[in-house]
């Protein structure tokens, strides 16, 4: 696409809505597409989309503020041919109805699988081992004065289960291998390539750990998969660390284990209902929270920037698309 030409010559691109990842991403953008944005509107959503959109073929999404691509969102852009969104997960899209209509569905892939492990694996690492309720404790002065700071425990040589053996996964069992844990796994289908020990049901692999790490998608079948029968058979000394989405576990459960002390800790990275957080975890000492960041370094939005324009690019020039998502 040549630079220079005027905005109505340029491929129109709809752009949802304008979460503060769209910033990093509109300088590059807006010179070779034309980004048709509804929150620059006085009008609502679908009488903008009805008025102004109907004949855009392509639209990115930005997750974040629970906007669904659904069917009356669907029904206003009837020559919508693609959708480009910058996530891993696809649970903000209605897949079946996109592929009923013949939209194509291009996603973040594998870009942040390394950077969700890491996050993962630090968080972990956080709640076994006290790192944020020290750094509490040192800064509210009462070091000086309260000698009895919790004991924590170790994460070398613990038995981890990883619910989700994808890519995310995989980065996250490697990691673990470094600090010499015992590595078992819930998928959806056993991997017969894989060292590790493989659970069907993730009610045995909780009974068989001392922590779960989550990082499968939401579904209907894995929405509130890890629920109290997962926390208890897990037990008092038991972890669990969610970098996949929010409702895959039980919230009001968790917050319940943990308050009653039937499980160690969590480190969660993703909430039910983010970025609303219920304020009982604000008070638990044995929680590290974090705001939906696991995939957001510097590395990873220069990589994602590129990815997005050349899906884009890809489409617009009849090419094949450069992630596209398969079911």
């Amino acid at each position: 696409m040549a630079v220079g030409r005027q905005p109505n010559e340029l491929p129109q691109v709809l752009v949802l809505s304008p979460p503060a990842i769209f910033t990093s991403l509109e300088s590059q953008f807006s010179i070779r597409f034309h980004m048709l944005k509804p929150w620059d509107s006085k009008l609502p959503l679908l009488q903008f989309l009805t008025s102004y959109a109907q004949s855009v073929p392509a639209m990115l999404v930005v997750p974040g503020d629970r906007l669904l691509v659904n069917s009356a969102i669907l029904d206003c852009l009837p020559s919508l041919k693609l959708v480009v969104t910058t996530s891993a997960g696809v649970d903000h899209l209605d897949v079946a109805e996109l592929r009923r209509r013949g939209v194509a569905i291009a996603y973040a892939g594998n870009l942040f699988s390394q950077d969700v492990a890491d996050m993962a694996v630090g968080l972990l690492i956080d709640v076994l081992r006290n790192v944020s309720a020290g750094d509490r404790f040192v800064r509210l002065g009462l070091w000086p004065t309260q000698r009895d700071f919790p004991l924590a425990l170790k994460l070398s040589g613990k038995q981890i289960g990883i619910v989700g053996l994808g890519k995310i996964g995989t980065e996250v069992a490697k990691r673990l291998e470094g600090f010499g844990c015992r590595i078992s796994y819930n998928s959806r289908t056993k991997k017969p390539l894989v060292p590790y020990s493989y659970y069907s049901n993730v009610h045995e692999l909780a009974a068989n750990c001392e922590a779960l790490i989550i990082c499968c998608g939401l579904t209907a079948e894995t929405r509130h998969m890890i629920d109290r029968d997962v926390m208890v058979a897990l037990g008092k000394d038991g972890v669990i660390v969610n970098v996949g989405r929010g409702a895959i576990v039980d919230e009001k459960e968790l917050i319940r284990c943990l308050i009653q002390g039937e499980i160690r800790g969590a480190g969660l990275d993703v909430f039910e209902n983010d970025p609303e957080i219920p304020k009982e975890l604000f008070n638990l000492d044995n929680v590290v929270l974090s705001p939906h960041v696991a995939v957001l370094t510097t590395e990873s939005m220069v990589g994602l920037t590129q990815l997005a324009l050349g899906n884009l690019e890809a489409f617009f020039s009849n090419k094949p698309l450069v992630s596209p998502y398969v079911d």
